[in-house]
């Protein structure tokens, strides 16, 4: 049985509205190797929804586990809404957090939907009369709430990985970092998980962090931070990143599909606008 935590009133404060603050951050795995993250600096302010892409070895996992605790930078600091992250602080600022990993079957521990849900509402030392509502509340969020007294490992990846969503969400932390959370799933359910990241940016009330290699996914955030080989090569809306595909081919990355339609019309001689909507993409063709 794992060991509850007791609760700490000694919360911290909210001193700004930039929900994350990275300054120079360098971490290597071992002394004789070269840095997995080397001299990375960026903000994220309060409710944006920022995507850290990159291929396999450029570092980008490695910051997701900075940003949450688990590995300890040997240069930089990390800023969570103003407060500086280190060994006293951890617990607390680890409140403002929450995690959605790549496999969900890794993060259950109850026997049905909702003991699953409940578990990181016992370990707040969360009041038994008002749980429920919170558990239906985050279930409700990402379409599970009819799954409840299911039982966990018979559903769906897409339904399990929604599960792991609605287990933090009832946490109520203000930043979700999703890493990799849709590369195990297929087309719909990675479709699925992808919407509830959308509906969660359109209330601006999280601060949405993906960890991800999906190209198509990036179309989506207010702001895309590209690593390679350890280090922050860019960093800007995702329009300027996308249609960059020189770029994107230079540090081996897939060109979104919808960069790749344009870019075969434009070929095939059919003069098309930039866009990231396939709606707006499909209306221009028709007024051509």
């Amino acid at each position: 049985m794992k060991k509850k935590h007791k609760k700490n009133d000694n919360h911290l404060e909210k001193k700004n509205n930039i929900s994350l603050k990275v300054t120079d951050i360098e971490f290597r795995y071992r002394e004789t190797h070269p840095n997995a993250v080397d001299g990375v600096s960026f903000e994220i302010n309060h409710g944006e929804y920022v995507t850290i892409i990159g291929h396999n070895g450029s570092g980008k996992s490695t910051i997701s586990k900075i940003i949450i605790g688990v590995l300890r930078p040997h240069k930089g600091k990390i800023e969570v809404f103003g407060n500086e992250m280190h060994a006293t602080t951890l617990t607390e600022i680890r409140r403002f957090l929450g995690i959605v990993f790549q496999n969900p079957d890794n993060q259950f521990i109850g026997s049905t939907v909702r003991d699953d849900i409940a578990f990181g509402l016992e370990n707040r030392c969360i009041a038994q009369k008002d749980m429920q509502a919170i558990i239906d509340d985050a279930a409700k969020k990402v379409g599970m709430l009819d799954y409840l007294d299911h039982e966990p490992l018979m559903l769906s990846g897409g339904q399990k990985q929604r599960v792991a969503i609605a287990s933090t969400l009832a946490l109520q932390p203000d930043i979700i970092i999703f890493d990799e959370a849709t590369s195990m799933l297929d087309p719909k359910g990675r479709q699925e998980v992808k919407q509830i990241m959308v509906d969660l940016k359109n209330t601006r009330q999280k601060t949405i962090i993906s960890i991800t290699h999906d190209m198509d996914e990036i179309i989506n955030a207010d702001k895309v931070i590209v690593m390679n080989k350890g280090k922050m090569v860019k960093c800007g809306r995702p329009e300027e990143i996308l249609y960059d595909a020189d770029f994107l081919k230079g540090i081996h990355l897939d060109v979104p599909f919808i960069s790749r339609v344009i870019n075969g019309l434009r070929e095939k001689g059919l003069n098309v606008n930039n866009t990231l909507d396939m709606g707006e993409l499909v209306k221009d063709i028709c007024q051509k």
